[in-house]
């Protein structure tokens, strides 16, 4: 199981396949085996998986202050510098999604095309999403994870899933189960709930010169306006919904998902090498 030495922690990753770097973050309530529907894409690229810090195998620091949406985007490069690789593909699903699209505000240079799947959860009313969340990471932290599972993974975003596969999301539960309930609490206090909303990046994502694949589910209603901002406002983006899907849409329908993302990489634009 290889790990990373990374800003002071171990990073846990999986490289697949060969070729040009695609690297994928995962949501909150996942990790790299929530990406499993996306290993597929391994045939066409060098598939780079990893679990934030938090999530093991990968370290779970107990101090708050070792969290944040900047840490997050630091873990990546650290990591993307031990692979060797100058220069990929960054995407990510929801938190991962903006991690991804934050790392490519910062190092834009080290970024050939972006994909952000479910991103822009509380964007629309931060002052309510604190709200709601924050009593989830008590609980998170009081309980553990696999007491706060079942309830997570059904409210109105993420039932589809159930109803259309519900051996995808019981394995999906039963990973969010495994997972540590302090790592996931510090992660919702210091990354989730202090990150800008995407409305707040605005400056820089005009100036942001990307080719953008900005996915998302028609029924994820967290998420809809704000990728429809975000497709809207950065330079080369391009937006596609996937009909009657909710959050998890790499999930629900990964055909459909794996099909978007290798339509939308052959047919970007090349950046010049150097």
């Amino acid at each position: 199981m290889p790990v990373a030495p990374v800003n002071g922690i171990e990073i846990h990753y999986e490289v697949h396949g060969a070729g040009e770097p695609l690297v994928l973050s995962h949501e909150f309530a996942g990790s790299t085996r929530s990406w499993d529907p996306q290993r597929e894409l391994s045939r066409h690229y060098r598939l780079v998986i990893y679990n934030s810090r938090g999530y093991p195998p990968s370290t779970v620091p107990t101090d708050l202050a070792a969290y944040s949406q900047e840490q997050s985007i630091e873990d990546l490069r650290v990591l993307l510098d031990m692979l060797a690789i100058e220069r990929a593909i960054v995407g990510g699903f929801s938190m991962g999604g903006s991690i991804a699209l934050n790392f490519a505000l910062r190092y834009p240079g080290r970024v050939d095309a972006l994909v952000l799947a479910g991103v822009g959860t509380g964007s629309a009313d931060k002052e309510a999403f604190v709200r709601d969340f924050s009593p989830i990471a008590d609980r998170l932290e009081r309980e553990g994870a696999a007491a706060v599972a079942e309830d997570y993974l059904t409210g109105p975003t993420r039932i589809q899933l159930r109803r259309k596969n519900p051996a995808a999301w019981r394995k999906l539960r039963d990973e969010f189960a495994a997972l540590s309930g302090p790592g996931l609490a510090q992660t919702l206090r210091g990354v989730q709930l202090r990150r800008p909303t995407m409305y707040e990046l605005e400056a820089g994502l005009r100036q942001l010169r990307v080719p953008t694949l900005v996915i998302v589910g028609e029924e994820d209603a967290p998420a809809v306006d704000a990728s429809r901002f975000l497709a809207a406002t950065i330079p080369n983006a391009t937006l596609h919904l996937l009909p009657g899907t909710g959050h998890t849409l790499n999930l629900e329908e990964p055909e459909a998902f794996n099909r978007a993302v290798l339509e939308f990489l052959r047919a970007r634009p090349r950046r010049a090498a150097g």
